[in-house]
């Protein structure tokens, strides 16, 4: 089996052009045109065969299309540590928010220590999308009952430039506040956060059908100029 043949042979052309309007950063050449759907289902049907542990091995690759799929191989993993690795492999090459965030693999959640440990390498890295996949990694795991009021500072302590990065911070404080208003409104309050990602977080947070009207109308007090 021909990898890269058969993500031509599931090409629709009408989402190759939606895509390519989603991720401007990508050329369009590099844009097969292959719905998420239908990439993980082509995943789950391949993801046993040599042929995927030979493409999970062959970096970098040249297809948009072809960083999905790996992605979602790595989420077919379901050892811990195997799955760790895959992403270590992977995540220096990943250039693009569509490919950063269509990763959630259940064998992270499966060993939360393991997991805070493999977040603060991550969000120390240089890398753009390294460091996005972190701050989403401790969204998904640990906004929930295993929230601790420690965690918001590992998204507040990081300092880019990087409209990515900053994004996801807003996104993570925007649904931290959803979640656990009074540990987190301190972090507005206090001006802990740059000013774009700081006014970011009421934008998201305001739009959010989670928050209080009463909780909206106070944070919309707190944007800066």
């Amino acid at each position: 089996m021909d990898i890269l043949q058969a993500l031509f042979d599931l090409q629709d052309l009408s989402y190759k052009a939606f895509s390519e309007k989603l991720i401007p950063n990508v050329p369009p050449e590099r844009v097969i045109g292959v719905r998420m759907p239908v990439l993980r289902r082509f995943a789950k049907s391949v993801a046993k065969t040599p042929e995927a542990a030979a493409f999970l091995q062959t970096l970098p690759h040249a297809y948009h299309e072809e960083n999905l799929l790996h992605g979602c191989l790595i989420e077919q993993i379901r050892d811990f540590d195997a799955c760790a690795a895959a992403l270590d492999a992977f995540l220096p090459h990943v250039d693009n928010w569509a490919v950063c965030d269509c990763m959630s693999p259940k064998a992270l959640g499966r060993e939360p220590e393991k997991l805070l440990s493999q977040i603060d390498r991550w969000i120390e890295s240089s890398e753009t999308y390294t460091v996005r996949f972190a701050i989403g990694q401790l969204m998904r795991w640990f906004l929930d009952e295993r929230f601790d009021p420690a965690y918001p500072e590992k998204v507040a302590a990081v300092r880019s430039e990087e409209y990515y990065v900053n994004m996801m911070r807003a996104w993570y404080f925007a649904t931290a506040l959803a979640k656990h208003y009074d540990a987190v409104l301190p972090y507005l309050v206090r001006n802990r956060l740059d000013v774009w990602t700081h006014n970011k977080t009421i934008q998201k947070a305001v739009e959010s059908y989670r928050v209080t009207p009463q909780a909206k109308a106070y944070l919309r007090t707190l944007r800066v100029k």
